[in-house]
Parts: C-alpha cells; sequence; structure tokens
C-alpha cells in the first residue's frame, strides 16, 4: 500500500473505507509536520542578514530548502540527512549518511560543521536545524574512540531494548559534537536552533542527542546503562566515561547563554490534527499521548485490550471511534527476522485481538522508515489474523522471531510512503466500528 501523493495528502477523508481513513489521518499527521508549512513562522523577523546553516536530521534538508525559500540574506553552510531524504538545495551544502548506525561520512560531516563553526564572532548568526536522526548522522566519536567502537555500542543499544533517552545518553557523553558541545563551538555567536521533535516532550536536550542544548545526564549515567544490559563496553570507552572531560555542559552554562532553541513541528501537534479530521468524518477520538514508550508487544498487548473494552461497550468513548497515540517504542531483538517497532506492535496487536470485528489499526513511522526496511509501517484489519493463517503464517512464532515485514509484505499491507524529509516519531491510530455498521 503506497500514497501516490504524499506531498499534499487530502485533508478531507470522503472514502469511509476503514483502511483509506487510518491511512489518511496518518498522512494528515505527516503533512502538519512538514517543515514547508511550518518553518517560516518560527523565522526570526530580520531574514535580510547573512546567516551560516548547519543541521543535521532526517528532516534537515527540507528544513533549509524551505530556509532558502524564505531568508533574504545570504546564506551557506551545510547540512547532513539520511541516504535518500535529500533534494536539491541552491545556497546549503548537503550530504547524506547512514542511519541509525553511522558511517564515516557521518564522521566526516560532523567534522566538517565543526570547521564551520570555527573562529565565529558576536556578529554572526548561526541557524541550526535539528530532527530526529540526527544523532546517527551527526557522529563524531570522542577522544580515543574509533567510529567502530561507537557503532558497536549504538548496535547492541539499539537491539537490547534500550528507551531513546537511554540511547541518547550514552551517544552524548562518546561524542565531541553532542550533547550542548556543537553549541560550545558556535561561541560566541548568536545560535538559532529550529527544531523538528521526534521524542516524547519535546526535550532540546533529547532531540538529537542535544547538539545545541545544555545536557543534564552525565558520563557515569551512561555507563550505568550500558552495565544496566550488560552491553561489551570497549577499554576506551570504558576510560573515556570516567574522565572528567568526558562530561557534557550542564543547564545554566553560561557559555549557551546567546541561543534561541524553537520546537517548530512535534509529534502531539501531528496527533492532533489527525484527532481533527477525524472527528470531522464523524469519529470520537481517544488521544493516549506522544509520549507511548516500552516495549511494542506489550504496548500492543494493552492496546488491544482497550479496544477491545471499547468494541463492547464499556470504554471510555464509544464506537465508531479512532484511539490515537505516539511515541517511541522499543524491541528487545530476540529472533532473526526483519522488521521495525510499528511492524512488531501490529503484529502483537494481531496476536492479541485474533480477529476481532470491527477493530482496524495503522501503525507506521512518520519518517517514512519502520526499523531498517522500505516502508512505514503497516495496516491491519479483522481479517489479518485469518488471512495469515490461511498463507502459512504463525503469527506468534512470527512475533517471536521478530519478522513482521515479510508477513505483511506477503499479505500486501505494508504502507510504503518513501522519505517523507521529516520525522515526528511513530503514529498509531486503532480504528473501532460497530460490527453492524457497514462503513
Amino acid at each position: 500500500m503506497s500514497n501516490p501523493s504524499l506531498s499534499g495528502p487530502s485533508m478531507n477523508i470522503v472514502d469511509p473505507d476503514p483502511r483509506t481513513l487510518l491511512t489518511e489521518l496518518f498522512y494528515v499527521a505527516v503533512a502538519t509536520a512538514q517543515p514547508a508549512r511550518v518553518l517560516a513562522d518560527f523565522l526570526p523577523e530580520n531574514k535580510a542578514r547573512s546567516a551560516l546553516v548547519i543541521g543535521a536530521g532526517k528532516a534537515a534538508c527540507s528544513m533549509a530548502s524551505c530556509l532558502e525559500q524564505h531568508w533574504s540574506g545570504p546564506l551557506r553552510g551545510l547540512v547532513v540527512t539520511a541516504y535518500g531524504h535529500s533534494q536539491p538545495l541552491q545556497q546549503i551544502e548537503v550530504i547524506e549518511a547512514s542511519h541509525p548506525v553511522p558511517d564515516t561520512l557521518s564522521e566526516r560531516a560532523a567534522k566538517r560543521i565543526l570547521a564551520l563553526v570555527g573562529n565565529l564572532d558576536a556578529d554572526d548568526l548561526v541557524i541550526c536545524l535539528i530532527s530526529g536522526g540526527g544523532s546517527s548522522l551527526l557522529a563524531l566519536p570522542a577522544t580515543g574512540i574509533s567510529l567502530a567502537d561507537k557503532q558497536g555500542i549504538n548496535r547492541a543499544l539499539l537491539k537490547c531494548g534500550a528507551t531513546i533517552d537511554e540511547i541518547n545518553c550514552v551517544r552524548k557523553h562518546l561524542s565531541v559534537i553532542k550533547g550542548g558541545r556543537l553549541a560550545l563551538a558556535c561561541t560566541p555567536a548568536r545560535l538559532l536552533t529550529l527544531a523538528v521533535s521526534d521524542v516524547p516532550g519535546d526535550d532540546p536536550a533529547t532531540i538529537a542527542s542535544g547538539p545545541t542544548s545544555a545536557d543534564p545526564s552525565t558520563s557515569s549515567e551512561a555507563l550505568s546503562i550500558l552495565h544496566k544490559y550488560r552491553i561489551q563496553i570497549p577499554a576506551a570507552i570504558a576510560t573515556w566515561l570516567k574522565n572528567p572531560d568526558s562530561e557534557t555542559p550542564k543547564p545554566g552554562d553560561s557559555r549557551l547563554c546567546n541561543h534561541d532553541y524553537r520546537v517548530i513541528a512535534s509529534a502531539r501537534r501531528s496527533l492532533e490534527a489527525a484527532a481533527r479530521q477525524a472527528q470531522q468524518a464523524g469519529f470520537n477520538t481517544l488521544l493516549l499521548g506522544d509520549d507511548v514508550t516500552g516495549e511494542s508487544r506489550d504496548v500492543a498487548r494493552e492496546h488491544a485490550a482497550l479496544a477491545l473494552t471499547i468494541a463492547k461497550g464499556n470504554g471510555p468513548i464509544s464506537p465508531p471511534c479512532v484511539i490515537l497515540s505516539g511515541g517511541e517504542t522499543v524491541v528487545t531483538v530476540r529472533g532473526e527476522g526483519k522488521g521495525g517497532r510499528n511492524g512488531e506492535y501490529l503484529l502483537a496487536l494481531a496476536n492479541s485481538l485474533r480477529g476481532a470485528p470491527g477493530i482496524y489499526a495503522v501503525a507506521a513511522d512518520t519518517d517514512g522508515i519502520d526499523g531498517a526496511g522500505d516502508n512505514a509501517g503497516a495496516v491491519l484489519s479483522p481479517e489479518t489474523w485469518q488471512r495469515a493463517r490461511e498463507r502459512g503464517w504463525d503469527i506468534l512464532n512470527e512475533l517471536e522471531n521478530n519478522n513482521c515485514y515479510p508477513l505483511f509484505r506477503d499479505l500486501e499491507d505494508l504502507l510504503i510512503t518513501g522519505p517523507t524529509r521529516t520525522n515526528v516519531n511513530d503514529f498509531r491510530a486503532i480504528l473501532i466500528i460497530p460490527t453492524e455498521t457497514t462503513l
């Protein structure tokens, strides 16, 4: 299942088919977070002065493109985005690098950006464009740490079920550019950060590991996280985390005072837009929040129980209704299958619902990529359970093998959008309709 017009999705749901309604709600959420829609409103009044532009993330290039359109003064600089997420720019250079594990281009881009902000003075203006994915795309290991060591730690954290806050805490303390260090490098210039948030609560210290934000976490906390998940720690990393130089600038640091930070798009705003659209289409809505975390399969079980309760008429809202949620779940990889956290959520949801009538769902990443696949996520219907069984799939076995992608591909239920060039994290919607109602 693909979207023929991601850049301009319909804002009016006219087809009441459940699957179409759910995917349209996803596209509304993505459209709400497009830099072209929102960035201009957050720019300073004086757009005629020159500015140095730097940035990193899956939305960095689209943000830079919008900035070029709305800034009248001269621009120069460099942004780094994920492979396949770039677009032509007129004044600002763009580099593509690897996500979710950094590569040599991630390291090269970070070095070049640090070089660009060197030797600035108080009259200079730096505009930093930050979005989800920036942690991997802007990777410059600390003294004595190799890129290979950092890649290994990153892979281990992604597989063990660590939360995004935990992962970013470690990343910041193994870097010479994250955790506010990029902001220090820009001193004494004026620094304006524009951010597309992919983290619950829109914490600047967490978005892309906070390269331009003071960091309240500590090196000892980073070391504790690695011990918590029993991750093998290379000697160079263990030595560095015990070194006082590994500490990041903290809130209240006077060196960061000439800095303005503005969140231009967030999961909450996108979820609220989807809720309004569902209400206009005649559905009751329940917003569970933009900060839903935990294991994908555990969250799915909780959501399935809630959906079944509502379907029986005993819930906080009545059908026909839509349950919306955002945030970032995690997957502890135990099997050898292929997939992402949204696909795993839907597989666990299917295992709990077992074809319960009148319940449909979509789960997808707003950046267009779920895990390492070519899909944003997938769509679930009451027929999914039986269709999978008829094709020889055992949903519980595939769930235990973390193998959601092949199953949904075989059922032709993958949601394929291509890179959306924005990122406000995961979007989940469960549609519940009375079984006697035909939409």
